[in-house]
């Protein structure tokens, strides 16, 4: 018999040297006041883009289909009660807000069906499309516009440049069901249709056209009325006296101070986070600075997107 042949067992020096040295520690990286401060600035701009993004292109749409199921019970409720808006005022004379529905627009052939509130500002027009204050309602006699967003707050009328000549739709009021046939679809410089003559009705339904969230014009659908012509309601509000925030492609300012207070109110955080982290640590802060960090992103950048064009 053979004997086993066994290794060799190695001694502790040997051991030693098949092992490799331990890594000596890094020190830790001590950052200067300025380049905390950049360090930060550089995070809460990251964070500002991304919560514009998401505020744009997510919360937008939640925001718009929350109010709109308001709206519509709003609006049903004042149909069934004979006191829907058939003017600038209410049933008291007593002018009416931006933002108080006035009509519901549907259109079959684009799956639309929305309602449609008073005033064009972007403000008013982040509840849904928006009625021109210096036009008479849909169905009256006279021109109405209604504008509506084409990609922010639910893009109501993202598709209204797919309609077709006779195409029809329908907006109800509180003058009843009102129903139109599409004359055509116009872009900047194409002749506008003829003015209606004495009796009839006119639509025009109003948005942006070119990429999404990047508007570079105007897109505009004429429709004329096919039922009834319904009397006009007093109109306060004129073309020469309509304001600037109200009309097409127009930035919303009437907010402003709040992104003012609400980058300030970012600033105060800052310095109190970068003073925080030098005598509390990082991870004891976050519980306290997360939620409110949160908090000033969302409401700066949901006032930077009223800044945007009103038919975004």
């Amino acid at each position: 018999m053979t004997a086993a042949v066994e290794a060799p067992k190695q001694t502790g020096a040997a051991r030693k040297k098949r092992e490799k040295p331990a890594k000596p520690a890094r020190p830790p990286i001590r950052l200067t006041m300025r380049e905390q401060a950049v360090r930060g600035i550089m995070a809460i701009a990251a964070a500002l883009m991304i919560g514009f993004t998401l505020n744009l292109a997510v919360f937008s749409h939640v925001q718009y289909l929350s109010s709109q199921q308001k709206l519509r019970n709003d609006f049903q409720a004042q149909l069934a009660e004979g006191v829907a808006p058939v003017s600038e005022g209410d049933v008291d004379n007593v002018l009416l807000g931006d933002g108080v529905p006035v009509a519901l627009i549907g259109i079959p052939e684009l799956g639309l069906e929305s309602v449609v509130v008073e005033g064009t500002s972007g403000r008013a027009m982040t509840a849904g499309p928006g009625h021109r204050r210096d036009t008479v309602l849909p169905g009256q006699a006279g021109v109405s516009v209604i504008m509506g967003r084409s990609s922010a707050y639910g893009g109501p009328f993202s598709r209204i440049a797919e309609l077709k000549p006779r195409d029809t739709f329908t907006v109800i009021t509180g003058q009843g069901e009102q129903l139109f046939s599409v004359i055509g679809v116009r872009y900047p410089k194409d002749p506008a249709p003829a003015a209606p003559q004495a009796g009839e009705s006119r639509l025009v339904l109003e948005t942006s056209r070119g990429l999404p969230y990047a508007p570079s014009g105007i897109v505009r659908v004429d429709a004329e009325l096919v039922s009834q012509t319904q009397d006009a309601g007093a109109r306060q509000t004129t073309a020469g006296t309509l304001p600037p925030a109200h009309r097409e492609m127009a930035t919303d300012t009437s907010t402003v101070w709040a992104l003012v207070f609400a980058l300030q109110g970012l600033i105060v955080l800052e310095l109190a986070l970068m003073w925080s982290v030098r005598r509390i640590g990082r991870r004891q802060i976050w519980a306290v600075f997360l939620p409110v960090a949160l908090l000033t992103s969302f409401v700066i950048t949901d006032q930077v997107i009223r800044l945007l064009p009103n038919l975004l």
